[in-house]
């Protein structure tokens, strides 16, 4: 767990904190008050877990802006006056390829502090990994260390099969950014010695290069039961900031004893998902946001339902072909029929905000419960082939549209990302239909899940609707999957 607390003390009740999930601590000597960076040599002797002493610089993207001679002088200082004990010394100290200082060196391996010998490439990938490593471990005695920003989900598989491969000596790979996760999490796949987490406190710290909290990494990922033998599944989207389906899947994979992980994998094209994933050996993948529609052009076989629905969420990888299913429409059926409850909204009027791959599979359900829908969309032209393909009705969506929307009110079903991670009040920007006055008898099902309550949700409920979010839509839909990813049932 790395640690970016200002103060030893602030450092050491986060490792208390976090003590039962963690294994070693990385102390970030370059995110400590100045003062505090003097006494970093008392940081192990106040915990049991092994540490890491890091001063990275600001180029490695670190907080460290002083000079070599400076961060020389921090280094000695943190490193001298050697315990006896050698559980009160430092464990662990990373020093980068370019840092070469001998008696420091020398002083770190008399005192059984082992050397991580590191690289970070901020903005470009590093393809050559194993010989990278091989020219930065010098001895026998250092850990090479590399951890680079990928420019794809090629860059991120490339570091896993070079992992794979690397099986003489321990050595650290990690792919940073949102693109990197995956490797993160699979790092018994890279046969990497370590992967780092940061604690939820300090999250914001390492964010942009990807971090991951401890608690997550251990009970949603189940990282210490990840071997060679698990199976890889996942869900493909951008930029797919939150998604509650790794929780719903792994749980499923714990509770029937199943080998197996689901994790995001995020790329703005679905074709570098799909690579990554034929290449990586994934089973299965959830497909969101944005690829529901581009991902029709990689399918080898695809059910009746996608090829109706003109959307697929749902891949299944068999003889090296990926089967196309939609799960969203049974999801969102079942979904809408507990929410509904004894109401029946055949030849009710239905208003469909949006038209994308959610849009398509609701208002094929919604045509086969014989609801008279109204589909309204930014781009009328998406609107108009939609509605075209059923015999419904379109509109597009502006202030304009309120007294068709009023028309079409019974129920309101929203399938757009706007309102998505919106807390604030409703406006504009998260809120589809902020213009439309709601007067009280209107249902509204609105597909987003984060946050629980959208912005047009809230503003809805103050008016006196009833109101219900996608989570379980989202729940249902993941079942399906669930079925048709491992063959058994869920619930």
């Amino acid at each position: 767990m790395t640690l970016t607390g200002k103060t030893l003390e602030e450092n050491l009740k986060l490792v208390k904190k976090y003590e039962k999930y963690i294994d070693l601590v990385e102390l970030r000597v370059d995110h400590l008050n100045e003062d505090e960076q003097l006494y970093a040599r008392r940081f192990p002797a106040m915990i049991y877990q092994p540490c890491i002493l890091t001063i990275r610089r600001d180029i490695d993207g670190g907080q460290f802006t002083g000079g070599d001679f400076a961060r020389t002088n921090l280094f000695a200082r943190a490193l001298a006056f050697a315990n006896p004990d050698k559980s009160k010394n430092f464990a662990f100290v990373d020093f980068e390829e370019d840092f070469h200082i001998p008696s420091i060196q020398d002083a770190a391996m008399a005192f059984g502090v082992r050397i991580i010998r590191s690289c970070h490439s901020m903005k470009e990938p590093i393809l050559n990994i194993r010989e990278r490593c091989d020219i930065m471990r010098k001895t026998g005695y250092e850990i090479p260390k590399i951890a680079f920003m990928p420019h794809s989900l090629s860059d991120v598989l490339n570091l896993l099969k070079e992992g794979e491969a690397m099986t003489q000596y321990e050595h650290i790979l990690c792919a940073m950014g949102p693109e990197g996760f995956p490797s993160r999490v699979l790092a018994s796949r890279t046969n990497s010695f370590l992967t780092y987490v940061s604690p939820e406190e300090v999250i914001e710290n390492t964010k942009a290069i990807g971090h991951i909290d401890p608690v997550t990494i251990n009970e949603m990922y189940h990282f210490k039961s990840i071997n060679q033998e698990t199976a890889l599944y996942g869900i493909a989207g951008w930029p797919l900031l939150k998604t509650s389906s790794p929780a719903i899947h792994n749980k499923g994979y714990e509770e029937k004893k199943i080998n197996a992980v689901y994790i995001p994998y995020r790329s703005q094209l679905i074709s570098d998902t799909l690579t990554f994933c034929e290449g990586a050996g994934v089973k299965g993948l959830s497909v969101t946001i944005p690829h529901k529609e581009s991902v029709m052009y990689y399918i080898n076989e695809q059910s009746p339902e996608v090829a109706q629905i003109g959307a697929c969420n749902t891949l299944v990888r068999k003889n090296n072909k990926w089967l196309g299913y939609n799960t969203d429409a049974p999801g969102f059926r079942r979904a809408l029929e507990e929410f509904l409850g004894p109401v029946k909204i055949k030849h009710k009027k239905v208003a469909v905000i949006g038209a994308g791959g959610a849009a398509k599979a609701i208002v094929y359900v919604l045509k086969q419960m014989g609801a008279r829908v109204c589909i309204f969309n930014r781009t009328v032209e998406a609107a108009m082939q939609l509605a075209d393909k059923y015999g419904f009705n379109y509109c597009q969506l502006d202030a304009h549209c309120a007294a068709k929307l009023d028309e079409y009110s019974n129920l309101i079903v929203q399938t757009t990302s706007v309102g998505m991670n919106s807390e604030g009040p409703s406006n504009a920007e998260n809120d589809p239909i902020y213009f439309y006055d709601f007067r009280g008898n209107e249902l509204l099902f609105d597909i987003i899940y984060e946050p629980s309550t959208t912005p047009v949700m809230r503003r809805a409920e103050l008016s006196g609707c009833r109101v219900c979010n996608g989570y379980k839509m989202l729940e249902y839909q993941a079942y399906e999957q669930f079925k048709l990813f491992t063959g058994r049932s869920y619930e």
